[in-house]
C-alpha cells in the first residue's frame, strides 16, 4: 500500500502519528485539510509530502468554483502558497507544487477548467508514481554499498512511510536485506517524536528485517567500539555544496562515525537537492512546539518540571566533510560535492 494515493476525488494516506499502536487511513477532501496534514505530521517525510502537496493542488482544483481557467488558476495559486508554508525545510514540498503550477501556467492557454483541473491531477500523480520508481534506482545504488553481515545504524525513519513507496534510506536497507544480504539495523528512537522506535521499527518487522532499537545517545558506543559498519539516514535538503538538513540528531551521529571511520551516506532523490543554496547555513531550520519534548514522560508522569522551557528544531544540519558520499537515483555523488552533485541532477 502507498503512504499518499489518490482515489475517490479524495487523498488518502496513512496516518502516521498513531503508528505502530493503529494503523488507519485517513481521507482528505480539501486542500486547507492537507497542509494541516503535514503540519500535524499525519504525513511526513520529504517525497511524502512533496506528493502530499502535489495532491493538495489537485484537491484545490477540484475546490475551486472559477468558471474561467484564469480563475481556477489564481485559486491554485492562492492553495500553493498555503500548502508551500505547512514546512519550510524540505524542499521537496516546494518543488513538487511549483511543478504541479508549471504545467498549468503552461496549459491554462489551450485547456477548458475541466481539463485544466484534471492535468493538475494528471501532474500529482505522475510526482507520485515517479517517486516509486525512482526509489527503487536509489535503493539499488544504495544496497551495492552494504556488505553481507553488515551492522547499520539508521535515524528516523525514511522508509515506504516517508515516501509514496519504498523509501530513501530504509529502501537501501530493505533492497540489500532482499538480495540476501544478513545485516541488522541499530535503531535510533529519534526524539523527541520517535519516528526511529514508532515508525522505522514498525517497517523492519514488516520486512523481516533484524533490528535492535537503542536512544540516540547510543549511538557513539558502538561506533567506538566497532560494532557499526554504515550509519545511513535521509534528508530534507540538500545544499549546492552537500550539507545536508535532516531531522535533528543527524548531525551529532555523522559526528561520532566520522570520528570513528565509520562511513557516512545520506540517501536522497536528486528533488531534495536544492542547488539555489550554497551551503547548509542558508536552509531554514523549522521550529516546532515545545511541549513535543516537555510532554514526553516517565512512567506515566511528565518527565520535566511543570515551568520548564524547552527548544525543539525540528532537523540540523551536517556538514558536507562529515558524509562519505550522498546517494541519489542516479548514483552515488562523492565529494567534491560542489562539484559532482551537479552531475547527478537529471535534465
Amino acid at each position: 500500500m502507498r503512504t499518499v494515493f489518490w482515489e475517490d476525488r479524495q487523498l488518502r494516506m496513512i496516518d502516521q502519528r498513531i503508528l505502530p499502536n493503529r494503523f488507519e487511513i485517513v481521507s482528505l477532501c480539501g486542500h486547507r485539510a492537507v497542509a494541516q496534514s503535514i503540519q500535524d505530521m499525519t504525513v511526513r517525510g520529504a517525497p511524502a509530502i512533496g506528493a502530499a502537496a502535489a495532491f493538495g493542488l489537485a484537491l484545490a482544483g477540484f475546490e475551486s468554483q472559477a468558471a474561467s481557467t484564469s480563475g481556477l488558476l489564481a485559486d491554485l495559486q492562492a492553495a500553493s502558497t498555503l500548502l508551500k508554508s505547512a514546512r519550510p525545510t524540505a524542499v521537496n514540498l516546494a518543488w513538487a507544487v511549483e511543478r504541479v503550477m508549471a504545467v498549468a501556467e503552461r496549459m491554462k492557454a489551450e485547456s477548458s477548467v475541466d481539463e485544466l483541473r484534471q492535468l493538475v491531477l494528471d501532474e500529482a500523480q505522475r510526482i507520485a508514481d515517479e517517486d516509486v520508481q525512482i526509489n527503487r534506482r536509489m535503493a539499488e545504488h544504495g544496497a551495492a554499498l552494504i556488505a553481507d553481515g553488515d551492522t547499520i545504524i539508521h535515524h528516523c525513519n525514511t522508509g515506504a512511510l516517508a515516501t509514496v513507496d519504498w523509501g530513501t534510506a530504509l529502501g537501501v536497507i530493505r533492497t540489500a536485506h532482499e538480495q540476501g544480504k544478513r545485516i541488522h539495523v541499530l535503531v535510533d528512537e529519534t526524539r523527541p517524536r520517535l519516528q526511529g522506535a514508532r515508525l522505522t521499527a514498525w517497517e523492519l518487522e514488516q520486512y523481516g528485517i533484524p533490528y535492535e532499537i537503542i536512544s540516540d545517545n547510543m549511538s557513539g558506543h558502538f561506533l567506538r567500539t566497532g560494532q557499526v559498519q554504515k550509519v545511513l539516514f535521509g534528508a530534507d535538503r540538500v545544499a549546492a555544496n552537500g550539507d545536508v538538513a535532516n531531522k535533528i540528531g543527524t548531525y551529532m551521529l555523522a559526528l561520532a562515525a566520522h570520528a570513528n571511520d565509520v562511513p557516512v551516506y545520506a540517501v536522497v532523490p536528486t528533488s531534495t537537492i536544492d542547488l539555489s543554496l550554497a551551503h547548509g547555513g542558508l536552509i531554514p531550520i523549522e521550529e516546532r512546539d515545545p511541549a513535543e519534548v516537555l510532554g514526553i514522560q516517565f512512567q506515566g508522569e511528565p518527565v520535566a518540571p511543570k515551568q520548564a522551557r524547552a527548544r525543539n528544531p525540528a532537523f540540523d544540519v551536517t556538514p558536507h566533510p562529515l558524509l562519505t558520499g550522498i546517494v541519489t537515483e542516479n548514483g552515488v555523488a562523492y565529494p567534491p560535492f560542489e562539484v559532482n552533485l551537479n552531475k547527478f541532477i537529471s535534465p
